[in-house]
């Protein structure tokens, strides 16, 4: 494959920018051959790499859109790349997961990734989960550019929707994912209300219901970590036997 190198930062596209550029990091010489044909055939720029250190070596100038990463891949793991990735940018990551590696599927959640495959899988499917990532992360991009409004206080902590940003109460900014953000703020916005699960699924960063159920379970656990709200003991985020979750907490509006 290609690797013509660009720029390294994360880039969210406009709808009439240009042609996005996807990193895939697969052992599988197989997979990454299939991925590239059928992506580039679908108007996306690729490269395809073997492992984490030769992805590491495209990243620099890379100008990557979005990564699709394999987990189980010799030498470095992918869930390792994830935590390295996570410390220099927030470009989405959609992972691929053997069956049956669940553990490693809710550690990359943990990590921050937007979506996962289990392998083996569809690649029209896979091309629908990308174009989603992409549409949310540009989405999510247009709402920091927007108009600042009202910051939300709750138990010293506080919100500023226009910029996306979470203050503790010292007033140092806490950097959350855009799904935590969206996440938080659904909960703010409906404090003392319970939460189903099914609820925070439908919010437009969640994913669809069924094997990703687990998924709201491990972002409250970030959040709460976020919130320094002990998970056994927590006070903001508490959560409802059978129902869902709830923020407890007076809310207060500049």
């Amino acid at each position: 494959m290609d690797q013509t190198q660009h720029s390294s930062s994360f880039n969210t596209l406009p709808a009439s920018g240009p042609t996005p550029h996807i990193l895939v990091v697969d052992d599988d010489r197989e997979i990454r051959d299939l991925l590239a044909r059928f992506l580039e055939r679908h108007r996306f720029r690729v490269t395809a790499v073997r492992d984490a250190r030769e992805a590491r070596r495209a990243w620099p100038n890379g100008h990557f859109h979005l990564i699709v990463l394999d987990l189980m891949m010799p030498g470095e793991s992918g869930l390792d790349f994830a935590r390295w990735l996570r410390s220099q940018s927030d470009i989405p990551i959609v992972m691929l997961t053997a069956m049956g590696e669940e553990t490693d599927r809710i550690i990359g959640l943990e990590l921050g990734a937007d979506d996962y495959m289990p392998k083996p899988f569809n690649p029209r499917e896979l091309l629908a989960r990308i174009r989603a990532v992409l549409r949310r992360a540009g989405e999510a991009v247009e709402r920091k550019g927007a108009p600042s409004t009202k910051v939300i206080r709750f138990a010293g902590w506080s919100i500023d929707p226009g910029r996306r940003r979470l203050l503790n109460p010292d007033g140092v900014e806490v950097p959350l994912t855009g799904g935590a953000y969206d996440l938080l703020q659904a909960l703010v916005e409906r404090a003392n209300r319970v939460l189903t699960r099914d609820m925070l699924l439908d919010l437009p960063r969640r994913r669809q219901a069924g094997p990703f159920d687990r998924a709201i379970d491990v972002a409250i656990s970030r959040l709460r970590r976020k919130l320094e709200d002990d998970g056994r003991r927590a006070q903001l985020i508490k959560t409802v036997r059978g129902g869902g979750y709830v923020l407890a907490a007076v809310i207060e509006k500049d």
